[in-house]
């Protein structure tokens, strides 16, 4: 592929991802969105899919073996305890990454 193909393929990659992060916005009328279904599920949506990826994070903890899910529970707490503090989701969930990174690349080995 030469420079013109590539530039016209990342240009209709983005073109198509702006189209479809749009097309609810464009599809849902004002009154739709009013309605109480819409709220509730603009309410209870967040709370479920972080409840999901915390599921699907920890599926696959092996408790009898090595390293104990150790680096996990710590992550877990700190997250939990900066949160409390701090009130803050990025904080909690930027430091617990790079906690959890830490104790899985340097520590437990």
């Amino acid at each position: 592929m030469n420079n013109k193909e590539i530039f016209i393929t990342a240009l209709m990659i983005v073109i198509g991802t702006a189209f479809l992060r749009f097309l609810p916005f464009i599809i849902i009328n004002k009154s739709l969105s009013e309605s109480k279904y819409i709220k509730l599920l603009g309410k209870m949506l967040p709370y479920s899919m972080i409840s999901l990826l915390v599921i699907y994070c920890l599926k696959e903890i092996n408790i009898i073996k090595f390293p104990y899910a150790l680096p996990e529970l710590i992550s877990i707490t700190i997250i939990i305890i900066l949160h409390i503090i701090k009130r803050n989701v990025l904080i909690s969930i930027g430091a617990g990454t790079i906690i959890y990174m830490f104790l899985v690349q340097v520590v437990f080995v």
